[in-house]
This record gives C-alpha cells, structure tokens and sequence, in this order.
C-alpha cells in the first residue's frame, strides 16, 4: 500500500510532462492570404495626376482648329519690307526715280521686241547668262547679235510679270526676279541723286 502511495505522484507527474501529438499533416492549409505591405509602386500616384486631379469633363483637349492665313499660326509669303520699294531705293541707293525709269524702259523694249532700246539701258561690258554660262557682253553692238540667247522668251514673261513696287531692294540694288536680271547705279557723289542707273546683270 505504501509502494502505491509513492508511485502514484511520479505516474502522474510523467503523464502532464509528454510532448504535444503533431499536428495532422492532411488538415487544409489556411486559404487566407498573407498580409504584405503596399510597395512604393502601389502608393505612387499615376503619371499625369495629382493627388487632386481634376474631373475627366474638365481636362484639356487638343486644339483641332484650323490655322487661319494670314496669322502667325499659318505659313504666309514674306511681305515686301516695310516702306515700299521707293522709299527703300531713297535710303539705300539714291534716288528711286531713275530706277523706276529704267525698269519701266527695260519692260517696253522687251515687250516691243526693241533690241537697240534694251541694249542701250546695259552698262557694258555687262554680265549675261547665255545657255546657263555666265559670261560679259562688251558694248551694245555685241549685245543686239546675241539678243535672243540673253534674253529668251521665259525671261522676257518673267520681266513683263514684275512690279515696280514689289521688287527686292538692298545696299547692291535693285532685283527682278530671283535675280536674273539687277539694276544699280554708280554714283558721282555721296548723296547718289545724279546716279547713273543701268542694267548690270541680265539672264537665266
């Protein structure tokens, strides 16, 4: 009886210090998703927006509208320089009459077919483009044989096409054209009024 009294404590004492059973290994695994941190992609704002971004309905659309001629938004022929020809040929060159003058006798003569008039408005020995060759023509006589080389039919339209107070001005002088043909002065003085206007270069 004794024996049992001393046994029965170090039964008990055996039986509440054994492992835990391990865990059924066939239970379902938890379906619930680990919690994880946002990442620095998902707290970043979408390009383009703002933390306040404004309603779609409000947002800016492209401007569709046509370009109106005439405006700086639209592709426009350079103007003639401000002053018109005239003035532009009294500040430059002297003085805009003789240079009228002679641009309205170049365009007559051609238009007549007048060789003597046109070759008298050259100053020799002047510069001629015969069959795309640039070349100098020493005095009137000269220029009258070779009258229909220098000046061909395109050119005699492209003449007779210009405008007095539309043509091209700058300190060499006066241009038709693209330049095939220039009219300039040379000048006895400072002040260029009795300047002597010829023709200086003609030809395609």
């Amino acid at each position: 009886m004794r024996l049992i009294q001393i046994l029965l404590p170090t039964m008990l004492l055996a039986a509440c210090s054994q492992p835990a059973p391990p865990a059924d290994e066939t239970a379902a695994p938890s379906t619930s998703p680990p919690a994880t941190a946002p990442t620095a992609a998902e707290d970043a704002p979408q390009a383009g927006l703002s933390p306040d971004a404004v309603e779609p309905s409000a947002a800016a659309t492209p401007d569709t509208t046509p370009p109106v001629a005439g405006t700086d938004s639209a592709a426009t022929p350079a103007a003639p320089a401000e002053g018109g020809t005239r003035d532009r040929i009294n500040d430059l060159l002297g003085n805009a009459d003789k240079y009228e003058s002679v641009f309205n006798d170049l365009q007559r003569g051609i238009a007549a077919g007048d060789r003597a008039a046109v070759a008298g408005l050259m100053r020799y020995p002047v510069r001629v483009s015969i069959a795309g060759k640039s070349q100098q023509v020493k005095d009137a006589a000269a220029f009258q044989r070779d009258y229909d080389k220098i000046v061909t039919p395109s050119l005699s339209k492209l003449i007779g096409e210009q405008k007095f107070d539309e043509l091209f001005v700058n300190w060499q002088g006066v241009m038709l054209g693209q330049g095939e043909v220039w009219i300039n002065g040379v000048c006895p003085d400072n002040d260029c009024k009795n300047a002597d206007v010829k023709v200086n270069n003609i030809g395609e």
